[in-house]
């Protein structure tokens, strides 16, 4: 979960709660509650900082919006810096997948 944090179009800050569905260097999907307007500058608080972005899409879900986040130029997220203990680390699950078999040559 992280801190999301933004300013409303009457000027008034608003804060929730969102669930992080996926992080990249350029952005971040998010799972809320309640949609957000496209263009929306957003400040996404984790345990040791934030990152700053904006909202790129907003789609609704059966239970919730899936929000597109795109990091601003300066912003990069990196694995060093924050680190979500729930997401696929897909290097690591592909490292310890069996190997196919070695075919024998058809005679």
């Amino acid at each position: 979960m992280v801190g999301v944090e933004w300013t409303d179009d009457l000027g008034q800050t608003r804060k929730c709660i969102g669930l992080l569905e996926d992080i990249s260097p350029q952005g971040a999907c998010l799972h809320l509650d309640d949609p957000l307007q496209l263009g929306t500058v957003l400040d996404l608080g984790y345990h040791k900082g934030y990152l700053k972005g904006s909202v790129s899409y907003c789609c609704f879900s059966e239970i919730g919006y899936w929000v597109g986040v795109r990091f601003e130029a300066d912003m990069k997220w990196s694995a060093k810096q924050f680190r979500p203990r729930h997401l696929l680390d897909l290097k690591k699950l592909l490292s310890g997948r069996p190997r196919p078999a070695k075919q024998k040559p058809a005679q």
